[in-house]
């Protein structure tokens, strides 16, 4: 049997989740056609993603499959057209014909029947047989296209020359792809539970070796280090997160401009948002401790405000559970939790009315996983997202169905910028305790984010995510040899 892995102590990972894919990808579009005869000598079409170097250069980045050719062939390599028969399923893979001189500094050049074995298909061709064999199948293509809704971007059609002398319907094959992609498989989620294991024990090995003194990229090396090295894990799921103090209320810090380089103080709180990624499904977690192992008081309330939501919404997620409903009952549940410790000040329907939450809590709940980390399908097409702080980063509005991966990741942060405009306008002034906000911002506290990775069954949910979650756990994990 075909699989993928990268050592005896790694996940194998059947080929045959693709197959299934596939499959399931085909009776939705002959479905959605009305029968078997709607789709008789009907073709869909993909381009997997191409080689590319370094700007002008010769170097090359490790190269990683486009998300839809891989959620539907498991290719690894570069320059891929994938060919499936809506009818039956059967899929023809046509890789590049290499040149000659690959085997002096690539290796192996893999024959057609090995390409066939390894990712398990019917056939493999040459790119350049693409045209015949479609010719001779003479029948009707569906391409990809349309845009992500959380990216933006137009996702465009799969091109060849000679594809004008065909049929092409470019309306029906994104969003049929996308609705098999938030559903996972069995095969699937086992890949998912994989990944969440690997990055769960690499957090917790962050979290041992956390010590002031130390530099935030220190704890992204250790990380990396443990996923790759115990889990076969080449890549992190994207650019790794390691913020501490002031740096924690920078949402997507660890980017080129903020590389993880700040010296981590004592009394910092850590905020760890790192990934883990097998066979390209990745993994999402958050984890959010003191660097000394002790919360101080300040630290404690912060962390068990975001702790009391995720417990909440948590216990609530399964089947038939709106996700905008959720993400509304956090922000209810801030607002409660500041009130009670006069970090506010009113009523809880005057501080969501005027939505102040969002000034400590302005990104969404979570967001589906999959083959991207911000997986595809929050939101229909031509679909508006609130304009609303907060509300407009909410990735997915959607009621949950079974099947469904997404992330829950509640946080709340003294981010200066946002709370010092707040606390001085004259519309929202009097909601804030301006003398205990001003000594958050002034101890630089930063932030909390607590995020695990849910995936909904029938009446509930499985967590993927394995971390210590109370404060006592925390303490007593990084305190204890």
């Amino acid at each position: 049997m075909a699989f993928y892995s990268v050592g005896q102590n790694n996940l194998r990972v059947p080929m045959s989740l693709h197959a299934e894919n596939r499959q399931r990808l085909c009776k939705l579009l002959q479905n959605q056609a009305g029968g078997l005869e709607k789709v008789k000598n009907e073709y869909i079409v993909l381009e997997g993603g191409p080689a590319t170097s370094f700007h002008s250069s010769d170097a090359e980045p490790l190269f990683v499959q486009e998300s839809f050719f891989h959620w539907a062939f498991g290719v690894y390599e570069p320059d891929y057209f994938g060919v499936i028969k809506i009818e039956d399923g059967t899929a023809y893979l046509f890789g590049p014909k290499l040149p000659e001189s690959y085997l002096i500094w690539l290796g192996h050049i893999a024959s057609l029947e090995e390409i066939k074995q390894k990712y398990a298909v019917d056939a493999a061709f040459y790119v350049e047989d693409l045209l015949n064999f479609l010719k001779e199948k003479q029948g009707k293509l569906h391409v990809l296209n349309g845009f992500n809704t959380d990216s933006g971007i137009e996702h465009k059609p799969a091109s060849f020359s000679g594809i004008e002398q065909f049929e092409v319907d470019k309306t029906k094959l994104y969003q049929a792809m996308v609705n098999c992609r938030q559903i996972k498989s069995q095969a699937e989620l086992e890949v998912l539970r994989y990944a969440n294991r690997i990055a769960s024990e690499a957090h917790k090995s962050v979290m041992k070796s956390c010590k002031p003194g130390m530099h935030e990229y220190q704890l992204e090396s250790i990380f990396s280090h443990y996923i790759y090295f115990n889990g076969g894990c080449r890549r992190t799921s994207y650019t790794s997160i390691c913020a501490s103090g002031e740096n924690s209320s920078i949402l997507h810090y660890g980017h080129a401009g903020a590389p993880n380089d700040k010296q981590i103080k004592d009394g910092d709180m850590m905020l760890m948002d790192m990934g883990a990624a097998y066979h390209r499904y990745p993994s999402d977690i958050t984890c959010s401790f003191p660097a000394n192992g002790k919360f101080t008081p300040e630290q404690k309330f912060v962390y068990e405000v975001v702790l009391t939501a995720q417990k909440k919404v948590l216990s609530i997620l399964k089947p038939g559970v709106c996700w905008f409903d959720m993400h509304l009952l956090t922000n209810q549940i801030i607002c409660e939790e500041f009130l009670k410790a006069d970090l506010l000040k009113g009523t809880v329907e005057e501080l969501m009315e005027n939505n102040i939450s969002s000034f400590f809590f302005p990104h969404g709940l979570g967001h589906f996983l999959g083959l991207d980390v911000h997986d595809v399908g929050g939101y229909e097409s031509g679909e508006q997202r609130s304009q609303k702080l907060g509300y407009k980063s909410l990735r997915t509005n959607k009621v949950l169905k079974e099947g469904m991966l997404i992330t829950v990741e509640p946080g709340v942060y003294f981010i200066r910028s946002l709370l010092e405009k707040a606390i001085n306008d004259e519309t929202t002034s009097r909601f804030f305790n301006k003398e205990k906000i001003t000594k958050f911002l002034d101890s630089n506290f930063g932030g909390v984010r607590i995020e695990d990775n849910v995936y909904i069954t029938a009446d509930g949910i499985e967590n993927l995510t394995n971390c210590p979650r109370t404060v006592e756990e925390i303490e007593q994990f990084m305190t204890s040899n």
